[in-house]
């Protein structure tokens, strides 16, 4: 008799389950030719004896077994090594080919033997939060995330309603419970008027931006940003061949006069801008500037795309409301983002759109991404019906407020003589332009030595301009962090 106690190995003190872990070794049994094809196994209760463990975690492992082919139940004759075994013969690599440069030694994948574009303004760092002290470009604190009250929603999720419909296809525009509280909250907060019908729930605020991008724009249309713009929104109307210009952006956000004129010249497509927090600089657009931007849409015919992407952190008692909420002719198309409210691992972002146009995106988001995390959707619309989000919300503006106020006095106490920056009204982070004589790529790599992360800024020129700014995130380091971070960067600094 085959020796089966020495054969098969049960930890119990594994993660995978005990049934898991005895079909897995009935495979490699298999595999090797320790079991072969037609062979009886033992009885579940005589093996079950044998292992010491219980007879129902044999029969759970004998039929995830035969589940997976290798082995076959005979009712009243027992249980039985598939006599039908797929053979598997590996080949090795040519030996005329191990030599091949082309060839990746890891994985063998070629390069490939076709030609294809490769667009070079898609080559851009990836950002990352990086361990240790940082100056990020405006992250959230993820360790404020609530993520408890994530994890029991989820749950909440395996045991209601029907599994069939829990876990199958679901609606490509997101999932209802999270529309009906998303939009109850846009109303409520944002002076919005919206149903469920006009929101798309996307995976994260850049899915919203492509999606836009791709069905208002045609090669050869205009876009119209600020000079200092987010690269990401300008790489996706790059990408959907159109034209980029730029306006000024000055204290109080684009210079609309200058828009003005642009439109009376060319027919533009979209406007891209972010009114609340404008990024990199973070100033916030004018109520008359906003007027005028609506104004200017209606007369042209132009698409405004408001990025929204950190409304929810605001420090004004009475902040200006979205473009969106005056938007009476279908002009803007409003995306927004839990992102920056949560955690990046929430990718969860939003389009705010007339419906006929929620509709368009909806097909095409559907060949690119069948549906979202419908689970993770659920949860965050429950965590809206409970009330656990928006009590988040407050919990984190009040923190990050006060680091924002932390921040800025010690920037304006240890480095203040040799930096220029206006206290941000909301967002996560600010905005500092360097002395000239300070050069931001050495500064960022002698921080880095230190300890610290610090963007050089270069991403945010415009073309032919050196800004020597850069961002300075306050919102994920603690005031004890800042404290450091600042010390860091003010010996950075004096080392110039």
């Amino acid at each position: 008799m085959i020796p089966y106690k020495s054969l098969l190995i049960v930890d119990k003190s594994s993660d995978t389950p005990v049934f898991l872990q005895l079909s897995d070794q009935f495979a490699q049994l298999i595999r090797a030719g320790t079991l072969s094809a037609g062979q009886r196994l033992p009885g579940s209760r005589q093996l079950a004896s044998l292992l010491s463990v219980n007879r129902q975690t044999i029969v759970a492992a004998y039929d995830e077994a035969v589940a997976q082919g290798w082995l076959e139940s005979q009712p009243g004759s027992g249980t039985f090594v598939a006599s039908h075994l797929p053979e598997v013969n590996l080949q090795a690599l040519p030996t005329d080919l191990a030599s091949d440069p082309h060839v990746g030694q890891a994985t063998g994948t070629r390069r490939p033997g076709y030609a294809f574009e490769s667009v070079s303004f898609l080559n851009r760092p990836v950002l990352t939060n990086t361990g240790g002290l940082r100056l990020d470009d405006g992250f959230p604190d993820v360790r404020l995330a609530p993520l408890a009250e994530l994890g029991r929603a989820y749950r909440s999720y395996f045991r209601w309603g029907n599994p069939q419909q829990h876990f199958g296809y679901a609606d490509t525009k997101g999932h209802l419970l999270l529309r009906e509280q998303l939009s109850m909250y846009l109303n409520e907060t944002r002076g919005l008027h919206t149903t469920p019908n006009n929101i798309l729930i996307t995976r994260g605020s850049i899915m919203g931006l492509h999606l836009t991008s791709q069905v208002l724009l045609r090669p050869g249309d205009v876009v119209v940003t600020g000079e200092t713009t987010w690269a990401g929104g300008t790489m996706n109307f790059r990408k959907a061949g159109a034209t980029v210009l730029s306006i000024p952006v000055d204290k109080h956000g684009i210079d609309v006069d200058a828009l003005a004129a642009l439109a009376g010249k060319m027919p533009i497509r979209l406007v891209a801008v972010t009114p609340h927090h404008h990024y990199p600089t973070t100033v916030t657009l004018r109520p008359n500037r906003r007027v005028r931007l609506l104004q200017l849409a209606e007369q042209y015919g132009f698409a405004i795309l408001e990025d929204d992407y950190d409304y929810d952190f605001h420090y004004l008692s009475r902040p200006i409301l979205p473009l969106a909420s005056s938007d009476h002719q279908g002009m803007v198309v409003y995306i927004g983002s839990l992102t920056k409210s949560v955690a990046p691992a929430f990718r969860i972002g939003y389009v705010v759109a007339p419906t006929e146009l929620i509709d368009e995106l909806a097909r095409l988001r559907r060949i690119i991404d069948r549906q979202g995390d419908t689970m993770l959707e659920f949860a965050v619309g429950h965590l809206f019906k409970t009330g656990d989000l928006k009590r988040h919300f407050r919990k984190a503006l009040r923190t990050y407020h006060a680091r924002r106020d932390h921040f800025c006095d010690l920037l304006a106490t240890e480095v203040g003589n040799v930096i220029q920056f206006t206290k941000p009204d909301g967002g996560l982070a600010v905005w500092a332009t360097f002395d000239p004589a300070i050069d931001m790529t050495t500064l960022s790599d002698r921080a880095g030595r230190s300890g610290l992360y610090l963007s050089n800024g270069l991403t945010h020129n415009p073309p032919g301009q050196a800004l020597n700014g850069t961002r300075l995130g306050f919102a994920s380091s603690t005031e004890d962090e800042l404290e450091r971070s600042v010390s860091i960067l003010k010996t950075a600094i004096l080392s110039l």
